[in-house]
């Protein structure tokens, strides 16, 4: 197994493909373990050829259909890697549900198939922990904290018994406003000259990842490595992870969307007031703030009144600048600059141009105060806290003055978005804030660079990567196909499930097409009698809230008098309201975007999935919208090379929240004729599992629903 290497480089221990699969084959370590073990051969054939892509450093798409146990095809080849060569290997996973079943559920249970013990850690980003030196400054600041006090006092007895000090371990509810206050951060950390370094939650999770095999960490993490990887930290030493050389990304088809989110840049105006409510404030007749322990420490003159005075022009700018925006959007929920709006966006870019400027004068005054800091107190707090904020003001100013380049970047959309204000907030004459942001419409060449070419193994596994069998589309947008053709591995591993014969796929023929008026009405009709018809156990997916809002009102009261319980996306937490799912056998979940994929309920909850609409991108998303202008730009179709696979994508998810075990039985309805009649329809039906299928009036699927569920 080993290869000698002569040449001073490290040697590889590398892994025989065949003997690997023997620890989940009949006869092996698995099968005498489990007693209702069943080989599984699409299993076994991607753990030979993910073993096979470490030996030969490839880049790989895989998709493993539900069922075919892809945890333990990429754990125990990863583990018994990293074991040999003495290398960690990443495992990046998109929700925090799969980082905990690797880490709480699959690991030790791979590491008892292959007799060995492995040292796997779970990553959080720092914002997750608590950091006991900001928790004492807090503490000294209790004005700040009129209404939770009892909240603050309750973090900081937890903070005393707490061994991991990560968010999740708190059971009490804490704000955002309170938790950001005392998280950890790498901006404010004082690292070693922190005085609660030795009892630094963070500082002993980095001491176990650089002596882990196995890191998990979610795509988010990942991408916050790779980024100060790519800014100069390299890939030979820590950075926000320690060094590593192969990568796992379970649930690879979301990818894309979160290295969107990670590149993207917003700024909003909390986001800038509370940064500099930290350095000044004033509250009723007293003024406090970190400037004040700057200024007495600093040996420039007093600017207090410099400060109080940028500070209130950065306030009178950001109001000018909101209002402006609020005008512009007028009826729009998002709006992006483009040759069509730049007219109307400039007097919102004069006016980012003068917050930024103002905010960049503001941090000119508070930098020469700590310039005139001897070294001897910058191990302060105030000091270091200080440091920390002016980095992300001057981040946001300019974020602010990127809006009048964005001419100049042509890869980038500059746009704005208005939210609704919480209830904490809110007021009559205006219910909104506005968000300005950036985002890169093309992540693939960054994706190569700071992912594909610098690691020897990449390892994309999903069971959803393919549109009508190929990865054109999957490769093409993540980068993939810039890597060496020699270097790129493909595969399909297919579901074992029963899918022909457990699976009813059906579509009404006599529901009208989602442009018609009466849409609505029927979708409102099709949803009851197909709850109905399954005695409730249905998990009905929109693509928009008001959709939802609308069957939801119109329906409810007929699906509590059938003693049927109606859950609702909004109405509660996610996972709450995935508990309840789960554990009443009769309820029935109405929900939208996020709950498309993610959602694990296998059992007799769930007996049927409704789709009421092919989830299609609406045309007016900022991000969207400038994606398409960039491919029609290039000569392409933003339609067929954008439109129909990401719809394509979104609709397998929302047909496999159905089977998720061998005995799952039940029926996906999809209340969208255009499956049937446009062209593009064929590529939806031939991308989901062999099932069942039925194209007849509302009235017989009704009747097949009610009788197949029940046999």
């Amino acid at each position: 197994m080993a290869d000698s290497d002569d040449s001073g480089f490290k040697s590889i221990q590398l892994l025989q493909p065949q003997e690997i699969a023997r620890f989940i084959s009949n006869g092996g370590p698995l099968s005498v373990q489990s007693e209702t073990f069943e080989e599984r051969k699409s299993q076994i054939e991607l753990l030979k050829k993910i073993t096979e892509a470490f030996n030969k450093n490839q880049i790989t798409a895989f998709e493993a259909g539900t069922g075919v146990g892809k945890s333990y095809a990429y754990l125990i080849p990863s583990m018994i890697w990293a074991l040999a060569n003495n290398e960690k290997v990443v495992v990046s996973t998109g929700t925090i549900n799969l980082q905990q079943q690797l880490s709480e559920k699959d690991v030790p249970a791979a590491e008892k198939i292959i007799g060995k013990k492995v040292k796997a850690v779970l990553l959080k980003g720092r914002q997750n922990f608590i950091c006991l030196r900001r928790l004492q400054d807090v503490s000294s600041e209790r004005d700040l904290f009129d209404n939770e006090i009892e909240t603050l006092d309750a973090v900081v007895e937890w903070a005393q018994s707490t061994k991991t000090g990560s968010r999740s371990e708190l059971t009490i509810n804490c704000s955002e406003n309170l938790w950001s206050r005392v998280n950890s951060e790498s901006d404010a950390c004082m690292g070693l000259r922190c005085p609660f370094r030795e009892k630094c939650c963070v500082m002993k999770v980095r001491e176990e990842a650089n002596t882990a095999n196995i890191l998990i960490v979610n795509h988010h993490l990942l991408f916050a490595d790779i980024e100060a990887r790519m800014n100069g930290a390299g890939y030979e030493s820590q950075a926000v992870l320690p060094a590593y050389k192969r990568i796992i990304f379970d649930e690879a088809h979301g990818i894309e969307s979160a290295a969107t989110s990670f590149f993207s840049i917003s700024i909003n105006r909390f986001k800038i007031l509370k940064q500099l409510n930290l350095l000044y404030r004033q509250r009723k007749n007293s003024i406090a703030g970190y400037i004040f322990t700057l200024q007495a420490i600093s040996e420039t003159p007093d600017s207090a009144e410099k400060i109080s005075s940028s500070i209130s022009e950065i306030k009178n700018n950001i109001m000018n600048l909101e209002i402006a925006a609020l005008d512009l959007l007028h009826d729009e929920y998002s709006m992006k600059i483009d040759r069509m709006t730049q007219m109307k966006f400039q007097p919102v870019i004069s006016l980012l141009l003068t917050l930024g400027n103002s905010i960049m004068a503001f941090s000119g005054i508070v930098r020469e105060i700590m310039k005139g800091i001897d070294e001897e107190y910058h191990s302060e707090s105030a000091y270091w806290e200080s440091k920390s904020i002016i980095h992300h003001l001057e981040d946001a100013a300019c974020a602010c003055k990127n809006f009048s380049i964005w001419e100049e970047k042509p890869e980038t959309v500059y746009w704005i978005s208005k939210q609704r204000l919480s209830s904490q907030f809110e007021n009559k004459d205006n219910p909104y804030y506005v968000v300005f942001s950036q985002t890169p419409l093309d992540i693939s060449k960054l994706m190569n660079i700071g992912v594909f070419e610098p690691m020897d193994s990449v390892i994309n596994c999903s069971a959803t990567l393919q549109i009508q069998n190929t990865f054109d589309f999957f490769l093409k947008r993540t980068g993939i196909n810039f890597v060496d053709p020699e270097r790129i591995q493909i595969g399909n591993f297919p579901s074992p499930f029963p899918y022909e014969e457990n699976v009813l796929f059906a579509v009404p023929q006599d529901i009208p097409l989602p442009q018609s008026l009466e849409y609505q009405r029927c979708v409102n009709k099709a949803v009851y009698e197909l709850i109905k018809a399954a005695n409730g156990r249905t998990l009905v997916l929109f693509t928009a809230y008001e959709s939802m809002n609308a069957t939801f009102m119109a329906i409810k009261s007929k699906i509590y008098d059938l003693g049927i319980q109606l859950l609702k996306q909004g109405d509660d937490d996610r996972f709450r309201l995935l508990d309840k799912f789960r554990f009443d056998n009769s309820s029935v979940l109405f929900a939208t975007d996020s709950f498309w994929q993610g959602i694990d309920v296998p059992g007799n909850s769930l007996s049927q999935v409704i789709i009421v609409k092919l989830p299609f991108t609406v045309p007016n998303d900022p991000v969207f919208a400038a994606r398409c202008e960039l491919i029609e730009k290039h000569g392409g179709s933003s339609f067929s090379e954008l439109s129909i696979p990401e719809a394509i994508i979104k609709f397998r998810q929302g047909f496999g929240r159905l089977v998720r075990c061998s005995t799952d039985k039940g029926a996906v309805v999809v209340l969208d004729k255009r499956i049937c009649t446009k062209p593009y329809g064929k590529k939806f039906i031939e991308s989901i599992p062999p099932a069942k299928q039925l194209y007849c009036n509302l009235e017989d699927i009704v009747t097949a629903v009610k009788e197949f569920i029940a046999n």
